[in-house]
């Protein structure tokens, strides 16, 4: 009896073993005047959840230093599968706001790496499209307008009394601090930079994440984009563009089920 017990038992912790195996790791690409600090909320819900997560730094901010001038989407893309390569495949790849173009540029390059992209509040670029591009035709953002261009630095900057009304219109006074004190300079090079996708990009999974009150990414151009490039499923968020801030539980929610 007692074999059989012990026999039982080790089926059981086999199976249990080989379903968390199975979980894929989470991959998440933060998006332009970020770095990967805005993730820790989203990882610490997902790791909860059995999910191996990484969050990635991308090079050109304190958190990762590089000189703007050599910066590009080449290097951003290279910094993610960097990341990934380590990591059991396939991953889910989350990227946020211009972290879509990032992981765009990433499913191109090594598609059989990649579960499934998942686009949060994010730019969904076709073949040629670069953020400035994409940023110019969405006409209700009131983040772009506000945007202050330092060439001689090779950086953009956002003025520091918009950061909370424009990125956490949806957050309360300590949520909106904590966003206007985390946001940094972004390098300007990778911005005007345009994609280049092709059918491997094509063959992808994608899943888009919507955010309704979004002032960076309006809910309208989101949607015109999901009308341009085809995607599994997508989810609403009824929050700000930093979903990850004002959202958490609803956004780990999200993820896990685009993860499935």
């Amino acid at each position: 009896m007692k074999t059989l017990i012990i026999a039982a038992l080790s089926t059981v912790l086999m199976t249990v073993g080989v379903r968390a195996a199975e979980k894929p790791p989470i991959v998440l690409v933060h998006g332009a005047f970020e770095d990967a600090s805005v993730w820790k909320g989203v990882q610490a819900g997902l790791e909860k959840s059995g999910y191996k997560t990484v969050a990635v730094d991308l090079p050109g901010r304190p958190s990762n230093p590089l000189n703007p001038g050599q910066t590009s989407l080449t290097v951003y893309r290279d910094a993610v599968l960097k990341a990934i390569e380590p990591l059991p495949s396939p991953v889910i790849l989350v990227g946020h706001s211009f972290g879509g173009i990032v992981i765009s540029e990433v499913g191109e390059a090594a598609p059989a790496k990649i579960k499934t992209l998942v686009y949060l509040a994010a730019f969904l670029p076709r073949d040629g499209e670069s953020l400035v591009a994409l940023a110019n035709q969405d006409k209700g953002s009131e983040a772009g307008p506000k945007i202050q261009f330092m060439k001689d630095k090779g950086l953009a900057s956002l003025p520091r009394e918009i950061r909370g009304s424009v990125f956490v219109n949806d957050g309360n006074k300590q949520q909106k601090q904590i966003v206007t004190d985390a946001i940094v300079d972004e390098p300007l090079p990778p911005l005007a930079e345009p994609v280049h996708l092709s059918q491997a990009f094509a063959g992808v999974d994608k899943v888009y994440i919507r955010t309704k009150q979004d002032k960076v990414i309006t809910p309208a151009a989101q949607s015109a984009m999901l009308a341009a490039t085809k995607v599994r499923a997508t989810y609403d968020i009824d929050s700000g563009h930093a979903a990850f801030v004002t959202r958490g539980p609803e956004l780990v929610a999200a993820i896990i089920k685009a993860a499935k």
